[in-house]
């Protein structure tokens, strides 16, 4: 852990940190890994379609996907603590309407509110609200921050289903929307703040003479950033990778259970998140030592080997449960690698502009992936197909994120 700003006062960045990783926890548990609990109870209670369910999903991505050019700018503007506790609220209603709808358009609307609360509270809401923060030891706090998310990719589900079981559905999502208000409200009102030339303080709470200004003093417009070479590798690179990522993630449950029984599947999912808490870790560890893009490149390229794996030998089950523990370990660092690129590479100042831009188009293009693997395995008859596109994408990836090292801007 880094320096305090004293030996009796922790600086106030690494407060926002663990505050972030706390929102991370709750965000990700109840509207990434959560869904699946819902989309399975919604069909089984009410007799709907999965097919129509997980469309309601899709809008939920694309509503996400569509505000988040203007989540970081904001937060920029008037600071984070106003944007999470907005968010909350819509989030904890389109929760709290999940566990209440009677109509399939009540399903598609309080799924948009989820997808419109989580934009807010997502992986752009919180880079963005640490940015100014943090300059030496940006790596570190961003990948601190979002273990949240790999905390909540591994109590998510299994506290859902309790709480489903226990309570009842509809009641069941009247708890999770309060428990997402008492965790994000009082953090985002006493934590949360704009940047530390507010309280006094110099980023990474450093003394002044010690204090690293931004790589960048540049202040990039949309339009400027979006012709910027070194943005578009980031968007294309992480974009393609988060598409193979949602869709991997959203069919391994079947695609292991065509080799293992339900034990074991549930085992090597619970395996796979572990391994993508242990790699955060890793990347909070040596992010601020190392070229972050060629971090990146190692990542995507381990990716492309776990899928290349599971499209070589489909029907081995050693084979599949090595594919998912080795994509497992790449799956969060692929969401927090961007945001750290962006960070090193445009500065604080225009951080919320630029990663805006990136995550919205990121996040559509991550949108396309359930469809893309589920229509691939449909038209082929196996996932042996989808999967080995995966790999193909995932390896041209790691050589365009590689291709925006070596060029300027």
């Amino acid at each position: 852990m880094p320096q305090p700003t004293s030996a009796a006062k922790v600086f106030h960045g690494w407060w926002m940190v663990w505050g972030c990783m706390a929102v991370a926890i709750v965000a990700w548990s109840f509207a990434l890994y959560g869904p699946s609990v819902y989309l399975h109870t919604l069909s089984r209670e009410h007799d709907w379609p999965i097919g129509i369910i997980s469309s309601a999903l899709t809008l939920s991505f694309l509503v996400n996907a569509s505000v988040l050019g203007f989540v970081g700018p904001a937060i920029g503007q008037f600071g984070p603590s106003r944007m999470m506790a907005a968010g909350a609220c819509v989030m904890a209603s389109g929760l709290i309407l999940i566990g209440r709808v009677s109509e399939v358009w009540q399903v598609f609307a309080a799924f948009a509110l989820m997808g419109l609360g989580w934009s807010c509270l997502s992986t752009t809401a919180i880079t963005s609200s640490l940015a100014p923060w943090f300059e030496k030891f940006q790596g570190r706090a961003i990948s601190t921050a979002l273990l949240g998310a790999s905390v909540g990719g591994m109590v998510g589900v299994p506290f859902l289903l309790m709480l489903i079981r226990t309570l009842g559905f509809s009641r069941a999502m009247l708890c999770v929307g309060i428990i997402l208000l008492a965790t994000v409200l009082p953090i985002s009102m006493l934590v949360m703040k704009r940047r530390p030339q507010d309280l006094g303080l110099t980023s990474d709470g450093l003394p002044p003479d010690h204090a690293h200004s931004s790589i960048t003093t540049k202040t990039w417009t949309r339009r400027e950033a979006l012709r910027s070479f070194k943005l578009q590798t980031i968007m294309l690179a992480f974009g393609l990778a988060l598409l193979v990522q949602i869709g991997f993630l959203t069919h391994q449950v079947s695609l292991l259970l065509t080799v293992l029984d339900d034990y074991a599947t549930a085992l090597c999912v619970t395996g796979a998140a572990l391994l993508a808490f242990s790699g955060r870790l890793a990347l909070a560890r040596f992010a601020d030592r190392l070229d972050v893009r060629v971090i990146a490149c190692g990542v995507l390229i381990q990716a492309g080997i776990a899928t290349g794996i599971a499209a070589l030998f489909p029907e081995s089950p050693w084979a599949i449960v090595t594919a998912v523990l080795m994509y497992g370990m790449t799956a969060g660092n692929t969401t927090t690698l961007p945001p750290i690129i962006v960070r090193r590479e445009f500065g604080a100042i225009s951080f919320g502009v630029v990663f805006g831009i990136c995550a919205t188009l990121m996040q559509i293009m991550s949108a396309m992936g359930p469809a893309f693997f589920g229509l691939m395995r449909d038209a082929s008859g196996s996932y042996q197909l989808p999967l080995a596109l995966a790999a193909g994408m995932n390896f041209f990836a790691a050589l365009i994120v590689m291709s925006g090292r070596a060029k300027k801007a």
